[in-house]
């Protein structure tokens, strides 16, 4: 095949890898229910299952990003596609909840692909095509997400390995055409990988989700818990100073100095804890027996349709920000988005005898969710040099998914905590109970976005005309190229 059908055809092939990504990412949360019955185990422990996916997507992002930018791009596509591609079938095999979380750990490497794709379209396609493929791939991250939910809890109704196989199936083909289609970039100059940097980040973070989500159990004064916390934020803290030292870190906090940069990355972090908060409750809820006295007996299709609406407003919300930033002003665009997910958490409190609630709160809460990140990846964008705008992003992205993953271990620890001995379902208080930790998490987080900026050049002060256009691009920029907002 010549270069020139190869080049023609790369928009296509990057496409179809984040759709594939997106559909396998979707495996995750409408399925627990189906875990915890077919395995025979609680909700909280089938909630690792996706907790041990983000885990591994916090760590494979920067790692497979330094890979991505070497000589060995297409390689590290191809070896990524692979691993999910034998975690899907390890998962679909599974008969246990280890190797079912070992399955899902290894699809986790599928989430560093997505900005792999998009530095793929910035460096091998015209710079006038490039833009308009990074938007679509940003597009297609959000729709492949909306169509797996459904797509997943169709499969596994007829049988829960049956949606692993799928995952496979489709996670081999985006290989094959990976392979084919996808440039080489040998004669780039290696990157160096920080692989003490991964292994401090890997364990730090370890440490904290398992205490988070056994702590509940185990006690939270209990010797086990109290060490693995110490354990955790020695490590984490250890992992700082070595990042700071070193000369190619996973991820270079030192731009997290700017009072901007460093607001979007502990407010992505603290949304991101109410994101998988919701996500998991609100699919695990549908699915109840209403012989329990709450929930809808749900299916998993119902519950997967049900999440959809999260990805069309999410989508809708990041591709608005530059209307939103006119509307409510720069400085307030962030908080208000917060705010949007806190009144989504307040519809699923109030509305949780009703059906049409759930798809009401997963509406609201993909408005501001979408709005939120879209936010925050401007602000970093707009305050750091053009050429630290790669760094900046993929701390972004670690923020992010680390978030994710200690929230949804903690929606495992809430679900322990109002589960009686012997059974497999919690009580009706602990999703109550993350519904009103969500919102304060959000309140939290729309005070952080106000206070931790600060006011510019004064109080009340604006930009100037040039300075408010200029931040307006920047925004259409980031809302562009955001990835998926709903992974896994």
């Amino acid at each position: 095949m010549s270069a020139a059908a190869r080049s023609r055809a790369l928009p296509a092939v990057l496409i179809f890898v984040v759709a594939v990504t997106a559909i396998i990412s979707s495996l995750g949360a409408p399925l627990i229910p189906s875990i915890s019955d077919d395995l025979g185990v609680s909700l909280s422990a089938a909630q690792w299952s996706l907790t041990a996916t983000l885990l591994i997507g916090v760590i494979s992002s920067p790692v497979m990003g330094r890979l991505g930018d070497g000589p060995r791009r297409r390689e590290t596509i191809v070896g990524a596609l692979a691993v999910v591609t034998a975690g899907s079938v390890l998962a679909a095999l599974s008969g246990s909840l280890p190797a079912l979380v070992a399955g899902r750990a290894l699809q986790g490497l599928g989430l560093g692909l997505v900005p792999l794709a998009m530095a793929t379209a910035r460096e091998e396609l015209p710079a006038e095509a490039s833009v308009g493929v990074i938007a679509v791939l940003a597009v297609t991250g959000a729709a492949g997400i909306g169509a797996g939910y459904p797509i997943s809890g169709l499969l596994a109704e007829i049988d829960l390995s049956v949606a692993f196989w799928f995952g496979a199936l489709v996670a081999v083909l985006a290989l094959v055409v990976a392979f084919f289609f996808i440039p080489s970039t040998k004669g780039k100059r290696q990157a160096t990988v920080d692989l003490p940097g991964a292994a401090l980040l890997t364990a730090g973070l370890a440490a904290l989700l398992i205490a988070i989500a056994e702590g509940s159990g185990w006690g939270w004064g209990a010797a086990v818990t109290l060490g693995l916390f110490a354990a955790a934020v020695v490590l984490l803290c250890a992992w700082a100073a070595q990042q700071l030292r070193a000369s190619e870190p996973l991820v270079d906090l030192r731009i997290a100095r700017d009072r901007r940069v460093l607001t979007g990355y502990v407010c992505v972090t603290v949304v991101g804890m109410a994101l998988y908060l919701y996500l998991s409750a609100v699919s695990e809820f549908v699915q109840t027996p209403k012989s329990t006295g709450y929930g809808f007996g749900a299916s998993v299709v119902l519950a997967g349709l049900c999440l959809v609406p999260f990805s069309i407003t999410s989508l809708i919300g990041s591709r608005a920000l530059p209307f939103s930033t006119r509307l409510v002003g720069r400085r307030n665009v962030l908080p208000a988005g917060s705010l949007l997910i806190a009144v989504a958490g307040l519809i699923f409190a109030l509305t949780d005898d009703h059906l049409w609630g759930s798809f009401a709160m997963m509406a609201v809460f993909g408005l501001g969710a979408g709005i939120t990140f879209a936010a925050i990846a401007g602000m970093i964008v707009g305050s750091v040099p053009e050429d630290q705008t790669g760094s900046a992003m993929g701390f972004y992205q670690v923020a992010r998914y680390i978030g994710f993953s200690v929230g949804s271990a903690f929606a495992a620890a809430v679900l322990a905590s109002e589960t009686p001995a012997g059974s497999q379902l919690p009580r009706q208080a602990g999703y109550t109970t993350i519904a009103w930790i969500g919102i304060g998490i959000c309140v939290a987080a729309a005070l952080l976005g106000w206070v931790l900026p600060g006011r510019g050049a004064g109080p009340g002060a604006e930009p100037d005309a040039a300075a408010r256009r200029r931040e307006e691009e920047e925004a259409e920029l980031a809302s562009a190229g955001l990835p998926g907002l709903g992974s896994d």
